[in-house]
């Protein structure tokens, strides 16, 4: 059988970008006070002239704690959701403390990890697990529930017993909320991380941006932040491909 072709959509998205940076570009231009509002031209002049330590210090470091954010985050929220899904009483007692660790400020949160872990790696990577283990959580979980009750009673039906169900129905029917909270998950690592940064830090893309604010250089306050949507684009484009080869069977 032949594949089918899926559409492309990055010609419309090109468009689109390059329209907005038309946009930007005049608006930066007929402003003129580049500490405020530097133009695409100048921020992607002032990333190239800071290419050395963006790429070779600070981006390491940033990237660094949005992987053992996120990895951390994937055992956490997978682990949450499994329980949840197996115990009706933990899903009682969990779920309301799960939503409610998501209305604490996260701003408020990070100068406390910042005093209580310092200025290390620690203290970035808990704002960055505190922000990213909830789209995990909530969505796997909801992916757990979306198991049609019928076909669960059909396998019991057959002999089958909890754990062959979980392993045999429940997580293929979940590989689809799990890539999805994956996706959502990296943006939010990226901007958890850089909160950590900015509020304390020796190095990364968020102290570097802060540092750059201290100077009243405003291309150098965006050339790190352009980097970071740069990063994220590149990892959510990863696990795109990642979704593609795992559930093949998702558009079929």
């Amino acid at each position: 059988m032949k594949k089918r072709k899926a559409p492309s959509y990055n010609l419309p998205a090109a468009v689109l970008m390059l329209i907005l940076l038309m946009i930007w570009q005049a608006g930066a231009m007929k402003l003129d006070a580049a500490y405020i509002l530097p133009s695409p031209i100048q921020i992607v002049q002032k990333l190239w002239d800071l290419r050395e330590p963006l790429f070779k210090a600070h981006l390491p470091a940033t990237m660094e704690v949005v992987g053992i954010g996120l990895a951390i985050s994937v055992i956490l929220g997978l682990g949450l959701a499994i329980v949840m899904d197996l115990n009706k009483n933990v899903e009682k007692a969990l779920y309301p403390l799960i939503i409610a660790s998501q209305t604490i400020p996260t701003t408020a949160l990070a100068p406390l990890f910042v005093l209580w872990f310092g200025y290390g790696i620690w203290s970035k990577v808990l704002v960055t697990v505190l922000i990213t283990f909830f789209p995990i959580t909530i969505t796997v979980f909801d992916g757990f529930k979306s198991v049609r009750t019928d076909m669960i009673e059909l396998m019991q039906t057959f002999g089958a017993d909890r754990r062959t169900i979980f392993i045999k129905l429940k997580m293929p029917a979940v590989l689809p909320y799990f890539f999805s909270a994956i996706k959502m998950a990296i943006p939010l690592s990226l901007i958890g991380a850089a909160i950590g940064e900015w509020l304390g830090a020796q190095s990364g893309l968020g102290y570097f941006s802060r540092r750059m604010m201290t100077q009243l250089d405003g291309a150098g306050v965006f050339a790190p932040i352009l980097l970071l949507s740069i990063a994220a684009m590149v990892l959510v484009a990863v696990v795109g491909v990642l979704e593609e080869r795992f559930v093949h069977w998702r558009n079929e």
